[in-house]
């Protein structure tokens, strides 16, 4: 039973936590878009010559959500921000999937059933490619442009 306004109370009285919970669901989305899409990017960039794509700071900020994501799936911890969305959604009285629109169709596209053994190789073999091309053709500093009157 919910402490403020009793059990309905926890589902309808605080809308902002379900709001809260969709965000974190959107942001959820975006960084796995990050990933995923930062390094087909990547690829392509270096196909076509695209400078930026070998920005040190680009590269280091993938680098370091892939890192993330692997030694979580290595160690066996749960994403935080799937942990922060379960508790809000908990707190909003939500059961789980489905509430809303948003969070339907996000569900779909990063939610996949798979014993966890099949998501830390995934996760380690994508991480692996992402070092690989790290390697192969690691991020440029761009050279200071000198001003001179030779």
């Amino acid at each position: 039973m919910c402490p403020h306004r009793g059990s309905a109370g926890c589902r309808t009285g605080r809308p902002w936590v379900s709001a809260l919970a969709d965000l974190v669901l959107v942001l959820h989305a975006l960084f796995v878009g990050f990933v995923v899409v930062g390094f087909v990017l990547i690829l392509l960039g270096l196909a076509r010559g695209w400078a930026w794509v070998r920005r040190p700071g680009f590269r280091y900020a993938h680098l370091a959500a892939i890192g993330v994501v692997v030694l979580q799936a290595w160690f066996g911890l749960e994403c935080p921000l799937t942990t922060l969305e379960s508790a809000l959604r908990a707190r909003a009285g939500q059961a789980g999937y489905g509430e809303s629109f948003i969070q339907d169709w996000l569900y779909r596209l990063l939610y996949y059933r798979a014993d966890t053994w099949v998501f830390t190789l995934l996760y380690s073999v994508f991480g692996t490619a992402v070092a690989l091309v790290w390697w192969f053709a690691p991020p440029v500093r761009r050279q200071p442009k000198i001003n001179r009157l030779d």
